[in-house]
């Protein structure tokens, strides 16, 4: 059936299967962005840390080399 310009859908309550699903791949995604997020996080802080590690060793340099 198609609408006519003006004409209203009417409404279509959800079923509880519907809203059930919804549910599960609500969780699902959440659980996926926590897991994502968590591992840019690491990449971040493993790569944080690796250019700390360079930066003190040119500042050590530096140092002794006056």
């Amino acid at each position: 059936m198609t609408k006519t310009p003006g004409e209203v859908e009417r409404f279509k309550p959800m079923t509880k299967v519907v809203r059930d699903a919804h549910k599960a791949f609500r969780q699902v995604d959440a659980e996926k962005a926590v897991t994502e997020h968590e591992i840019v996080q690491k990449a971040f802080s493993v790569n944080r840390e690796r250019l700390k590690a360079e930066r003190l060793a040119r500042e050590a340099e530096l140092v002794k080399g006056k």
